[in-house]
């Protein structure tokens, strides 16, 4: 869309911090000069040479503006939907002077983290953000970023956002009975999280909205199903297997988070629950389990050729991982290189696809709370791994977050953030967006 051209952003907002309390109506109004959004957007524009240019952009209303979840920000929001009821784009006016496409191209490269703030500027930089263009053209220019998303306590979630190193709330669950008595699965996908759980009559999903920064009833599966394995790719997701109606199934599903649609795939070879699923050379994989008779554990993997719509079978790539007696194989990818946190050795190890075997790499970070695997996350970030664990500090819950880079050396584990939380994970997902 642009080329070799290369935009670098750098901002300084008044409002960098989402710890920023939440004031009264008076406090706003005799704070709100102080506290709009003003700011700076430093673009150095490089094309066979260089030429920098400095952008200065204030916000026109007289608005408090902090990070997600924040009551001004809703006040703010809810006005701007008053006047463009309609919900359409419009980006006529964003930054004067430098032209539409260079105004766009900043505020792609611009870290989301950043996007609330931005909404606050004007109507323009609103409809961006809340209906979706700005994530949409980001996926369009394959501009990725992580935040990481856990629930460490019942109904709660906490987000960190691995640009700014920092912790942040969105609302809670509705308390949904079986939400806060039972088991439930979580899927990032797109710009929505999407948590699974059954009632005893039926299933229930329900999904988060990083737009709306609220939760709502999600779209059923065309099967319904809990300890499936699944992954995401963009704003499109897999699931496979599980416990449904019927028993353990071998079918899967794929789920566009735009069209908000669930579309049956072929069905797997083999029917497992409790399994894993990863993406991997542009291809999904379903890997370890359970077999539906005398609960066989399976070390086969299958891997989903998306072109063709095709499964293949891969025999004894699970051999040596958890399973059976804990939870699912604790697997992520980094770069495509496929990594699994063995919860009983307390190691780190690597898939060796040529060999079709596991390499040990090191040891795992810290002594978490952990029950055979459960209570620990283990994901991928970018080019990181990360393990989100939990302990208890002095009578109450600490949540860490280790992530390494993996290299040719020993894992060199470092801590990025902690959290005074629960002691236990129950849900962990990755948004990328």
């Amino acid at each position: 869309m642009f080329g070799d051209q290369r935009v670098i952003l750098a901002i300084d907002s008044a409002t960098s911090s989402s710890s920023t309390p939440d004031l009264t109506p008076s406090e706003k109004h005799t704070s709100g000069s102080s506290n709009c959004v003003t700011g700076s957007l430093q673009v150095a524009w490089e094309q066979r040479g260089q030429v920098e240019g400095l952008v200065n952009c204030y916000s026109k209303k007289n608005k408090v503006c902090t990070g997600s979840g924040n009551p001004a920000i809703e006040g703010w929001g809810s006005e701007m939907e008053d006047a463009d009821q309609n919900g359409e784009v419009n980006t006529n006016e964003l930054i004067g002077g430098i032209g539409r496409e260079l105004a766009i191209s900043c505020l792609l490269r611009l870290p989301r983290s950043y996007y609330y703030d931005v909404a606050c500027v004007n109507r323009s930089f609103y409809s961006l953000v809340r209906y979706g263009e700005l994530y949409r053209l980001r996926r369009e220019a394959r501009i990725v970023e992580q935040m990481i998303y856990c629930s460490c306590n019942v109904l709660e979630w906490d987000g960190f956002d691995l640009c700014r190193q920092r912790w942040f709330s969105i609302p809670s669950m509705p308390p949904i009975e079986c939400f806060t008595l039972a088991d439930k699965e979580s899927l990032a996908v797109g710009t929505n999280i999407l948590v699974f759980g059954r009632r005893v009559e039926a299933h229930v999903v329900l999904s988060y909205s990083l737009l709306t920064n609220s939760w709502t009833t999600g779209e059923m599966m065309n099967t319904p199903r809990c300890l499936f394995g699944s992954a995401s790719f963009g704003e499109k997701a897999i699931v496979a297997g599980g416990i449904g109606e019927s028993g353990t199934l071998s079918s899967a599903e794929l789920y566009d988070s735009e069209m908000q649609t669930w579309t049956t795939l072929p069905n797997m070879n083999r029917a497992r629950q409790m399994c894993s699923g990863f993406f991997m050379d542009g291809k999904f994989y379903v890997i370890g389990g359970k077999a539906e008779r005398h609960n066989e554990i399976l070390s086969c993997a299958e891997e989903f050729d998306l072109e063709n719509g095709t499964w293949r079978l891969i025999p004894d790539m699970a051999r040596g991982l958890n399973g059976g007696s804990g939870a699912p194989p604790l697997v992520a990818v980094v770069n495509n290189e496929l990594y699994a946190a063995d919860y009983a050795s307390k190691e780190v190890r690597k898939y060796d696809k040529e060999n079709n075997a596991w390499i040990t790499l090191g040891s795992l970070p810290g002594r978490y709370t952990s029950v055979h695997g459960w209570g620990l996350a283990f994901r991928s970030c970018g080019d990181m791994l990360i393990v989100i664990g939990g302990m208890s500090v002095g009578g109450s819950g600490v949540i860490e977050i280790c992530s390494w880079v993996p290299n040719n050396g020993l894992p060199d584990w470092k801590i990025i953030g902690t959290r005074h939380s629960g002691s236990f994970v129950y849900n962990c997902a990755v948004m990328s967006c």
